[in-house]
């Protein structure tokens, strides 16, 4: 059975236990000093708030179609309300207990287009009143689940993890920890431990390539734990069991905007696999995939069932993007409820060249999600003239959807886009710099709801009407 059959029904339910925390995203321009300080000035452009930390774990969970309750303490503050907000955007249950004297967390990134220049932390640790709230719920919520991930990013919710994997062990539940604290007897008798590199020598100390496989080995042993799943970023993962078995799965990303929450995504897709019943081997591999698309966005991004299924099918990374506007506006709908940013270009792209992939690129880097629109064959006829299109639809999309900066392609048969931009109402609306922003179609419709129309360079010289001539007179 397949991943996609065997996550299609999953009756057992995911806890996720930890440091949930909003992400808020200002992005913006740079193009001055600030007279008060040698501090650069960001024209702020856009915003958006995401869920982050043990709260993307359990929305990865339901996006990919798991049933997830997500446990954590929050503060009585604006930052619980956003968070609660996002949680029932994403249809994540959540027991959330409230403390007075404890601040939700939060993480506003300032982004000079895709390029970070500070970070704002608003956090403060909960009351030990607090945790025994929280374990008290635990215990009896544990009861009712298959598996417990444990999200820990330091905050202070699972300082004191140990008394809850012993209440998951007395009641059966396998355990899935990300961990953080530097000292291995803190995670004794987990069902699987995910660090990454820096975490693994901070845990278990310095390793070679040679040691490395030895070294997990031992620590499986000597502090009872079922698995260690090693994420080695460009190395891809390393899984090492108690059975003595060893897989190495070699990174699935195709190209890395942004890593922020990936390990969230492997989490996610581990625990979700091993509910549905699949091999460590198989929730591994997959897990690994998920993490190749997450990678490939700007900031925290959710990994959807759908996104999964298309990279897993063998023509995936081209004929799983091409979507009719019906089924890309139930997408596009499921990912703004998520907190993404939709970008939308268009174009007939008969030939491709460089001039289109340098723009393309540049586009993608304005939101995270990219739609490409192609005229359809009637269309471009009308537009360039009896003898065009050169390529028909089907072939322009699936040349453009093996672009990895691109998400989605969809198809118009009006001479405009202007009712598909309608229907999809993307944020970022994206033409070449040849266009003035009055000749942009959909421009209105865009800055209406308070989108952003942008023009990217416009690469001289490049041409398919160009090309075909210089074909055509050879």
């Amino acid at each position: 059975m397949n991943w996609t059959e065997a996550t299609s029904n999953i009756a057992g339910k995911i806890l996720v236990v930890g440091d949930a925390m909003v992400d808020r995203y200002i992005v913006g321009e740079v193009a001055r000093i600030s007279p008060e300080a040698p501090v650069p000035v960001l024209l702020a452009q856009d915003d958006s708030d995401k869920a982050g930390g043990a709260a993307n774990v359990a929305a990865n969970v339901a996006a990919m179609g798991g049933k997830c309750i997500l446990m954590s303490v929050v503060g009585d503050d604006p930052g619980r309300q956003k968070l609660e907000a996002l949680m029932a955007e994403l249809g994540v249950a959540h027991e959330l207990i409230v403390d007075p004297n404890h601040l939700t967390t939060q993480k506003t990134r300032l982004l000079a287009g895709r390029q970070q220049i500070a970070r704002i932390d608003r956090e403060k640790p909960p009351a030990s009143a607090a945790l025994a709230a929280l374990r008290e719920k635990f215990e009896l919520l544990v009861q009712d689940v298959e598996l417990v991930i444990f999200s820990d990013y330091g905050k202070g919710v699972l300082r004191e993890l140990p008394e809850f994997l012993a209440i998951a062990r007395k009641f059966g539940r396998k355990t899935l920890v990300d961990p953080k604290i530097p000292d291995p007897e803190f995670y004794r008798g987990a069902f699987m431990l995910k660090p990454n590199e820096l975490e693994f020598r901070g845990l278990f100390g310095p390793f070679t390539e040679e040691t490395l496989i030895d070294k997990a080995a031992a620590a499986i042993e000597k502090y009872d734990l079922g698995h260690i799943v090693l994420t080695r970023g460009p190395k891809g993962m390393l899984l090492v069991s108690s059975d003595k078995s060893v897989v190495r799965r070699p990174t699935e990303a195709i190209e890395v905007f942004d890593v922020s929450g990936a390990g969230d995504t492997v989490a996610a897709a581990l625990a979700l696999s091993i509910v549905a019943g699949l091999p460590v081997e198989t929730a591994v591999a997959v897990s690994n995939i998920a993490a190749g698309i997450a990678v490939a966005h700007i900031g925290t991004y959710i990994v959807t069932r759908h996104d999964i299924s298309q990279r897993l099918d063998k023509g995936a990374s081209r004929t799983g993007k091409v979507l009719s506007s019906d089924e890309l506006a139930k997408l596009i709908s499921a990912r703004r409820a998520s907190g993404s940013k939709i970008a939308f270009t268009n174009g007939c792209f008969d030939i491709l060249h460089s001039g289109h992939v340098r723009a393309l690129a540049s586009a993608r880097q304005e939101a995270d999600i990219l739609i490409v629109a192609l005229n359809s064959d009637a269309s471009v006829k009308r537009l360039k003239g009896p003898s065009r299109p050169i390529n028909c639809f089907a072939d322009r999309a699936e040349v453009i959807a093996a672009l990895g900066c691109v998400d989605y392609v969809t198809g118009f048969s009006e001479d405009t886009p202007y009712d598909l931009i309608r229907t999809l109402q993307p944020d970022v609306l994206i033409k070449g710099g040849d266009y003035s922003e009055h000749e942009i179609v959909g421009a209105d419709l865009v800055k209406a709801r308070g989108g952003r129309v942008v023009r990217v360079d416009f690469h001289q010289g490049y041409s398919s009407s160009r090309i075909i001539e210089k074909i055509a007179s050879s």
